[in-house]
């Protein structure tokens, strides 16, 4: 599960798959094909959003999906 505390870099790892959904939203989680430093909370606050909540959702429900269609 993601947490707004997760590092940008874990993100990156972990969950590639929301790289394009949160590029969507106008986060850009890689830059010159390297993370982008800090939390994702933190980034998601420079760009001057205010759902992070519903964000998190999102993208947790991404991954769920994608857990799901690998069973």
């Amino acid at each position: 599960m993601i947490d707004k505390s997760i590092y940008v870099e874990d993100l990156v790892h972990e969950y590639p798959e929301v790289i394009s959904p949160l590029a969507d939203l106008g986060i850009v989680c890689i830059a010159c094909g390297e993370p982008v430093w800090g939390t994702l909370e933190e980034l998601v606050d420079k760009k001057g959003l205010n759902n992070i909540d519903e964000i998190m959702e999102q993208l947790n429900k991404i991954v769920n999906n994608k857990n799901e269609n690998t069973k």
